[in-house]
């Protein structure tokens, strides 16, 4: 698989979310927060910035999911970027 132009593979991270007090927070509150977490899984051929197995954070509203090889990865563009850790 190979993206094209400045779209970038990911898979989507679930992580569970705890408050500074330690309760944690259900899957609905979570789903409230403006930004996800995901792996770069391939960038595509005019990304610089980003390389593959970067840990980022990018808009959650963005993009699209696909199945690959049975496997569910979401599809974005280098734009919807916010964080690359």
């Amino acid at each position: 698989m190979k993206p094209v132009g400045k779209y970038i593979i990911i898979k989507t991270i679930t992580e569970e979310v705890k408050t500074s007090s330690g309760l944690l927070l259900s899957q609905s509150d979570v789903d409230d927060f403006r930004y996800r977490k995901g792996y770069v899984v391939k960038p595509g051929t005019d990304v610089t910035v980003i390389k593959k197995e970067d840990l980022i954070y990018y808009d959650k509203n963005a993009g699209h999911t696909m199945m690959i090889d049975n496997n569910t990865y979401t599809i974005i563009q280098e734009r919807d970027v916010v964080i690359v850790l």
